[in-house]
């Protein structure tokens, strides 16, 4: 185990200190703010869909793994999954803070109040609809410029009192702010195996993750357990902060689905001896609310809870510190830093908005039958694809990352 750790630890100083050789390695010319307002109209099935579902559902069996089952089009919501992840950054400034905790203890309930908040924009609306299965060798660049002055440290970041109007665009010069480099890619079909990799140079920081999505019927649910893990590196600190992902799950499938969030998380330094359990909850089939979360900040050392929290991911968080002090984050009112991607006519062929074009301007007119048939060729092309690599006994390559030891890294140099 502590060469597991110890094999962990110099393949992210590497992977971190390489990254300086390779700035071509995410791209950022030609980038523009995004526009895109991916927010799901909340509307119940329709009759005719209700018949395809139902259909569908005779089909199937309880348990039944997902994965390689066509859903209907009609389902999708207009992003990749590798553009979901990217939408977990959609608060930079909270991501950035961490770097900025002068004690270890200040740095993991950073993580947490991050990570907390992380959900509620990368699960667009309350309607459940499915992100595109990414494509093998589909990626998804992106960047945001972070305003210095919105990065604070612990005891000063005081995220529950900003006006999410007055901050929504930050529209400062470019040398006063931060660059968060973001890139994701699938690197596998079978398992459908995504990565993402995200850091700033100036604040020694970057994430580096993998996931593989595992969808299963559960009568009138779908639920998709996050298979895999990220690790948030601090170079200055030389700290590794190792966390997993909860489920999700589509409730009521028949008439008007919603997502909600379940099970229990992880968020481990091995190093400070500082872990963090947070448990998102199911609502109970009688009474009870929705979207609950609570989180404990655990010193393992000394057996002492130093942070609890409790909430809404899409809500309000209260968290309480081991000093008495309280601190409440509405997630409604944090301010949104809007992306920066190249526009889809600058993009490459395997890009996320590029590939996904045609399908996605279909959804927007609502001509469900020209998405399905986009979406058909594209998934057609893949297997060929596959069948064709079988052929030649050549197996796919990754562009951005590499599998190794501890999982796929983000490839360097």
């Amino acid at each position: 185990k502590r060469s597991f750790w110890r094999g962990r630890h110099f393949a992210f100083v590497y992977l971190y200190q390489n990254f300086h050789s390779a700035p071509e390695l995410i791209l950022v010319e030609g980038e523009m703010t995004d526009t895109e307002d991916n927010e799901e109209e909340d509307l119940g099935v329709m009759e005719d869909q209700r018949s395809i579902i139902l259909h569908l559902i005779s089909q199937l069996k309880l348990g039944m793994d997902l994965t390689r089952v066509v859903l209907p089009t009609f389902i999708l919501e207009k992003r990749s999954l590798l553009e979901m992840y990217a939408n977990f950054m959609a608060h930079p400034d909270l991501f950035l803070s961490i770097a900025a905790g002068a004690t270890p203890e200040e740095r993991i309930i950073c993580f947490v109040e991050y990570y907390l908040t992380a959900f509620h924009e990368g699960r667009k609306g309350a309607v459940a609809k499915k992100p595109y299965n990414p494509i093998i060798g589909e990626s998804f660049h992106c960047s945001w410029d972070v305003p210095k002055d919105k990065v604070k440290s612990f005891r000063t970041n005081s995220a529950s009192v900003v006006s999410k109007d007055q901050t929504k665009e930050f529209g400062q010069d470019q040398s006063e702010c931060y660059k968060l480099r973001f890139v994701a890619e699938q690197v596998s079909h079978h398992p459908p195996v995504s990565c993402f990799y995200c850091e700033c140079k100036e604040k020694r920081m970057c994430v580096n993750a993998h996931v593989w999505t595992k969808s299963k019927f559960m009568g009138m649910s779908i639920g998709v357990s996050m298979v895999g893990e990220g690790v948030l590196y601090l170079m200055e600190h030389e700290e590794e902060y190792v966390f997993t992902l909860p489920s999700a799950y589509a409730r009521s499938i028949l008439t008007i689905p919603w997502v909600e969030l379940g099970g229990k998380v992880s968020i481990n330094c091995a190093k400070t001896g500082y872990s963090a359990i947070v448990t998102f909850h199911t609502k109970p089939f009688y009474g009870g609310k929705v979207h609950r979360v609570t989180a404990e900040v655990k010193h393992n050392p000394t057996n002492t809870i130093v942070c609890k929290a409790q909430g809404e991911w899409n809500g309000t968080l209260e968290f309480t510190y081991s000093n008495g002090e309280t601190k409440v984050i509405d997630t409604t009112k944090l301010p949104v830093i809007r992306k920066k991607i190249r526009p889809i006519a600058k993009q490459g062929p395997f890009e996320s908005r590029h590939l996904w074009q045609h399908v996605t301007n279909s959804l927007k007119e609502g001509n469900i039958d020209a998405a399905t048939e986009h979406k058909h060729r594209l998934e057609e092309r893949q297997r060929a694809e596959e069948r064709q690599r079988v052929a030649i006994n050549t197996p796919w390559k990754p562009k951005y990352f590499t599998n190794e030891v501890m999982g796929w890294v983000c490839r360097r140099g």
